[in-house]
């Protein structure tokens, strides 16, 4: 891309500056938001047709991602694309880039899409990261198990899993056989399970021109797999610990030529030594309390990086709490019972309080259904607020 693209411009091909997004869910949502805020035209491609993202975009190419009439489409309908998960095929995105800037790049997400990659990667780029084997046959798994710095671990499928779905612990080397079984012996990654203190992410922007700019470093509380909660500061980092998570996400993005919005995960653990756990090719779940306590949210970055506009570093105005909402609020009687409204109300007359809900239309335990912002002028009297929250809506308390 040799010159932005700006709101309202149309340039010689005729067309509207159209931001496009594969994938419908939530992220693409909130982009689509941020994009039409500034002034973009939108288009989505996935198959629902009652997708969050595809309910609110200009144009909804109802198609899947490896169709390439649909994609022909997307791409006669946007001037540059982006993803909004990162288990979007890897030729999707190289199919596209064929005839318009797509951003970030097919190998890139193909890196972030593989764990096995992923963990060479980090050790390629000098970033610290659990000890690991990548298993893919039983002679892989044999050799594993005489490996005794990688027990008691965590055994992961290489691809496909999130939220904690797709792995299981491994006590000892005599549980691995097992475990990769019940896994339907896929390609996996086994590491170590290392003594953590806490975990935090870094959310960063890169341009085209090698620009990088990044939110606050967020602490991040994970229940089930599932992030639960994110705060803003981070109370159990220190300056020095921050400052390091900052550059090692800036290195990475570097390593990978990135273009867009990446987020890294990093553990701390109890000797206070900062070690990589894994990366998004996206906005991310922790990063979502940037639209209220940010002067330019993950979704703006997101919108200015693929767009070729500038860069700003994001400000943060408001300490912050994040909390995740799954589907399991609307039954508080358990699964088995009938849906109920979670009480919005109560939540809403909280000080600082901001809802943001995703469009689905059904929820379910375990899905991810919104999550709420708490902002104030302090974080002591944030994170009180966030605990009224919490009894209000029966979350466990952190």
């Amino acid at each position: 891309m040799h010159r932005p693209l700006l709101p309202g411009d149309r340039p010689s091909t005729g067309k509207l500056p159209a931001l496009g997004v594969l994938g419908g869910g939530q992220l693409g949502r909130m982009f689509l938001h941020a994009a039409q805020q500034m002034g973009f035209e939108t288009a989505v491609l996935d198959p629902d047709p009652a997708s969050p993202a595809g309910r609110v975009a200009h144009v909804h190419i109802q198609q899947g991602y490896l169709e390439t009439s649909g994609l022909e489409d997307l791409a006669d309908a946007s001037l540059a694309v982006t993803t909004e998960f990162e288990n979007v095929p890897a030729s999707a995105l190289q199919a596209l880039a064929k005839r318009l800037p797509v951003a970030p790049s097919a190998d890139a997400v193909a890196v972030c899409q593989h764990r096995a990659r992923e963990k060479a990667f980090f050790a390629s780029a000098g970033i610290p990261c659990a000890p690991f084997a990548s298993l893919e046959s039983e002679a892989d798994v044999a050799a594993a198990s005489g490996r005794a710095e990688l027990f008691p671990g965590l055994l992961k499928t290489a691809t496909l899993g999130y939220d904690g779905k797709g792995q299981c612990t491994v006590q000892s080397p005599a549980d691995l056989p097992a475990a990769w079984a019940s896994l339907g012996q896929a390609p996996c990654v086994l590491e170590r399970r290392l003594p953590l203190k806490l975990e935090c992410s870094v959310v960063v922007a890169r341009g085209r021109d090698g620009t990088c700019v990044h939110l606050p470093v967020q602490q991040n509380l994970h229940r089930n797999g599932i992030l639960a909660v994110t705060q803003v500061p981070a109370p159990g980092l220190s300056p020095a610990q921050a400052g390091e998570a900052v550059a090692a996400a800036e290195r990475i993005a570097a390593a990978l030529d990135y273009v867009g919005v990446l987020c890294v995960e990093f553990f701390i653990l109890d000797d206070g030594s900062l070690v990589a756990n894994e990366m998004a090719p996206r906005p991310h779940n922790s990063g979502h309390y940037s639209m209220d306590a940010c002067d330019v949210s993950q979704f703006e970055l997101q919108v200015r990086t693929l767009a070729g506009l500038p860069l700003t570093p994001p400000r943060q105005h408001s300490p912050a709490v994040m909390l995740n909402l799954l589907g399991d609020l609307w039954f508080p009687a358990g699964p088995e019972q009938p849906a109920r409204t979670p009480d919005w109300a109560g939540v809403l007359a909280l000080p600082g309080a901001r809802l943001h809900l995703y469009g689905k239309s059904e929820a379910r335990p375990g899905r991810k259904m919104g999550h709420l912002n708490i902002v104030g002028v302090d974080p002591s009297t944030v994170r009180s607020v966030a605990l009224q929250a919490c009894a209000l809506l029966g979350l466990p308390a952190f």
